[in-house]
């Protein structure tokens, strides 16, 4: 991981979003935070990160219309977006290794050495997709 690695998280929850942020840069992580889900897309394209974290259950927005009108910017097309939810159990989320509906989850509140390990594989998945010439969708 190197220290360019740019994380934005979508989330409602300030004190979450605060201290998630300040867990990930103590690693080497640039973290942009945005906790209005209307603004989503807009702070997207200013910080323009690697990876997003995106809460499902938002107020004005919720997270799977956001994740829909990120993968509408070609800019976001490749670029792993997580979803973080406090609906589903970690049990649930690892029966399906991660992923629910095709898409990959972390369950709220998880260890921040989960949230490395799923943010570092799928950093990794994306360089080594774009590498090989293929879309990250």
């Amino acid at each position: 991981m190197s220290d360019q690695t740019k994380v934005l998280i979508v989330d409602d929850e300030v004190g979450f979003t605060e201290m998630l942020k300040l867990n990930l840069e103590s690693v080497g992580y640039k973290v942009g935070i945005e906790n209005d889900s209307e603004n989503a897309i807009m702070t997207a394209r200013r910080f323009n990160p690697d990876l997003i974290l995106l809460d499902i259950i938002m107020p004005k927005k919720e997270g799977p219309d956001v994740f829909a009108e990120l993968r509408e910017h070609t800019d976001f097309r490749n670029t792993p977006i997580i979803f973080l939810t406090a609906t589903v159990t970690h049990e649930e989320v690892d029966t399906q290794e991660g992923f629910i509906g095709g898409r990959q989850f972390i369950a709220k509140p998880s260890s921040l050495d989960e949230i490395l390990y799923v943010i570092e594989k799928n950093i990794k998945l994306q360089q080594s997709l774009i590498q090989n010439g293929k879309d990250f969708i």
